[in-house]
């Protein structure tokens, strides 16, 4: 369940598993609709009768992204064919093609013909029935179509276009689907089929003893004939090599526009820091959504996907991004919250990127019960705070304060328990379970306190003071009823006993309630707080050579070992929130030392594309669930950032003691 590499622009997400297939294509929003639903469209290659897909294992490949770039490049040798391949592809960063340069090498000491074959199976809105292809001899091009959806594939070698093709039937009436045609190096030429259909096209070249050529290759999307046709003659016009380099150039500008001070960190974090920017671009819709994640073949195993933005997820990457300096990029991410949000001012589960409620698995049978995560609708008033203290973009926060903001911390205002002065019961961020919970009541504190600055910049002097007021309820009710005395650590929640009528405490070790810390409840250095980090750091963190923290104790989400010491599998965001309080807690440089290692175990267990899972094998380090997530970047990001921001306080520090302790030389005469 990983995608090794993604491509996107905002309007298109393409994404490849381990052997460089295209398992992925979504359009038109980022998450919604998968055209490829995960099945495998794949390049193979004839020469002298042999035949093989490139994802056979007679292939030696390596695949990895140019450096700062949506550029991925992927190097294919096979031995018994005499073969090697240099793959280029990348998604235009404006218009909606995709784009391929294959050079192919003849790696023997006589010339020999050699055919390629790409293969397109696609299901055009997720679905296969009613999907059109065929051949468009006036463009030379294939086409597929249905609706509001075209999907143009046209490529060429040398002066010429592709030289073989043809169109079927997939999965359907005995027939398996046109790659099966490509086997034997001969396409059968017939022009159009309709119903469940897919098709092949082919480049018929000939190469001299050692000898190279290049051939290129595209697939325009549109919701047109006209849209498709027009995006084909602006990649003839311009040339995919330069679109190619085009791409290549924007990207290191997009990166290059907002340098970073990376001070003593070696030079794979500052590369990883980068690639997690760029994958979380990837994952931006146009529209505001933030996916999070893209891999589909976590349907196989729970008929759903992670193709949804959860507001939480979305508010904790917008923070990243705002502190990494891309604001920007963020602000449709606030409109579409803006614009989805209920009239009893709360935020559903998640939602579809076109805006529309996705599915969920919190029950709508109890009136008294909403099927929310409260810390949804808080963490999204908390990051837009988090946005206009590094913009001041005072027009922007006007336009949704009435909104957005208003309803919200509303909710979260009358949404309280009042006998214990916490939020009422809701499902905690991880899904699983409803109660009163550490990590929902310090969101709500965050979200309430930024509700009240909002507020208070529009001099409502009567909701910023409620606001404020409430919060410190919860700050003050979090210490009395979520802190356990005896355990001397911050517990998990408050769980209704409909039995016996009162909150039972669930004790469970979770490392959620590090939010505490990070989201401003308590500073790191509370007691209450270390003492809880002492029992979480031994109680969560996995002792095999692997390493890293699990979510909590016995998490059984993709759970692969009950072995003793082994609490769960361990999380990229869980163990990186480590970092973060080692960081935030420091008052020194050597206070710092911990959470290097702990960015250095991130960048180990990345896959070698720089891309990071959910969770890993604790006992082989393999990646687990889907990849990438795009919240365990963003947590990456985030952890980078707060280093750099501490470690450049702390010199100022020591600077600032250096000089009290100097005298301060006379400017020169002039």
């Amino acid at each position: 369940m990983t995608r090794p590499l993604v491509l996107g622009n905002g309007k298109m997400l393409i994404a490849y598993d381990q052997e460089f297939s295209l398992r992925d294509f979504f359009y038109p929003h980022v998450g919604q609709h998968n055209h490829i639903m995960g099945r495998s469209n794949r390049l193979g290659f004839w020469v002298e009768g042999m035949f093989s897909w490139l994802d056979a294992p007679s292939w030696h490949k390596l695949a990895n992204y140019r450096k700062n770039t949506l550029v991925m490049e992927s190097t294919a040798k096979n031995e018994e064919m005499g073969l090697s391949i240099v793959n280029t592809n990348a998604v235009h960063y404006r218009e909606n093609i995709y784009l391929k340069r294959l050079i192919v090498q003849n790696l023997t000491d006589r010339g020999r013909e050699v055919r390629v074959f790409v293969t397109h199976d696609f299901s055009i809105n997720e679905n296969e029935v009613g999907d059109t292809a065929l051949y468009d001899a006036r463009l030379k091009t294939v086409i597929h179509y249905k609706k509001n959806c075209y999907i143009l594939i046209n490529g060429f070698f040398g002066p010429s276009s592709f030289n073989m093709y043809t169109i079927g039937v997939k999965r359907a009436f005995g027939a398996e689907g046109t790659w099966r045609d490509a086997e034997d190096g001969v396409l059968s030429s017939n022009p159009i089929a309709m119903g469940s259909v897919d098709s092949t096209i082919g480049f018929k070249i000939y190469l001299g003893a050692k000898e190279e050529a290049s051939i290129y290759y595209w697939i325009a999307v549109g919701p047109s004939y006209n849209e498709v046709k027009r995006l084909n003659e602006f990649v003839l016009q311009q040339t995919p090599k330069a679109l190619i380099k085009r791409v290549e150039s924007y990207w290191n500008h997009w990166l290059s526009n907002v340098p970073q001070d990376f001070l003593d960190l070696p030079e794979y974090l500052s590369d990883l820091y980068n690639r997690s920017l760029l994958v979380i671009r990837t994952h931006l819709d146009k529209d505001g959504a933030i996916l999070a994640a893209a891999d589909s073949d976590i349907v196989l195993t729970n008929k759903d996907h992670y193709c949804y933005l959860w507001p939480r997820d979305g508010a904790l990457v917008a923070c990243a991004l705002i502190k990494a300096g891309y604001p920007h990029i963020t602000r449709k991410f606030f409109q579409f919250c803006a614009n989805v949000i209920t009239e009893e001012g709360y935020l559903h589960h998640k939602y579809n990127p076109d805006g529309t409620v996705g599915s969920s698995w919190h029950p709508w049978n109890n009136p008294e019960r909403l099927p929310i995560q409260e810390d949804e609708t808080a963490l999204v008033i908390y990051a837009l705070w988090q946005y206009y203290e590094f913009t001041g973009d005072l027009e922007f926060i006007s336009d949704i304060y009435r909104k957005l903001i208003i309803p919200a911390a509303d909710f979260m205002n009358n949404y309280m328990d009042n006998q214990l002065e916490l939020p009422k019961p809701s499902y905690d961020l991880w899904e699983e379970r409803h109660g009163i919970f550490t990590f929902t009541a310090a969101a709500v504190y965050a979200g309430l306190v930024a509700a009240s600055k909002f507020s208070n910049i529009f001099y409502a002097a009567e909701p910023a003071e409620k606001y404020l007021a409430c919060a410190n309820k919860i700050k003050k009710s979090i210490k009395t009823h979520l802190f356990d005395p005896v355990l001397k650590r911050f517990i998990r929640g408050l769980i209704w006993d409909q039995e016996g009528g009162y909150y039972r405490r669930d004790t469970t070790m979770e490392s959620s309630v590090m939010g505490l810390s990070f989201l401003g409840v308590l500073p790191p250095d509370d007691p209450y707080m270390q003492t809880t980090m002492v029992a979480l750091e031994e109680g969560l963190c996995n002792k095999t050579w692997v390493g890293g923290m699990a979510r909590y104790t016995y998490d059984r989400y993709h759970r692969k070992t009950t072995d003793e010491g082994i609490p769960g599998n361990p999380w990229y965001i869980c163990t990186l929130w480590l970092a973060q309080w080692h960081i935030a807690k420091a008052n020194t440089l050597k206070d710092m030392k911990p959470a290097l290692p702990i960015l250095h175990w991130a960048a180990a267990f990345a896959m070698e594309t720089g891309i990071m899972p959910e969770q890993l094998n604790p006992e082989t380090g393999e990646p687990l669930s889907v990849a990438p997530l795009v919240w365990s970047h963003s947590t990456f990001v985030q952890t980078v950032l707060e280093y750099i921001s501490k470690y450049k306080s702390m010199e100022i520090e020591d600077i600032c003691k250096i000089n009290t302790n100097n005298t301060i030389p006379e400017p020169h005469a002039t």
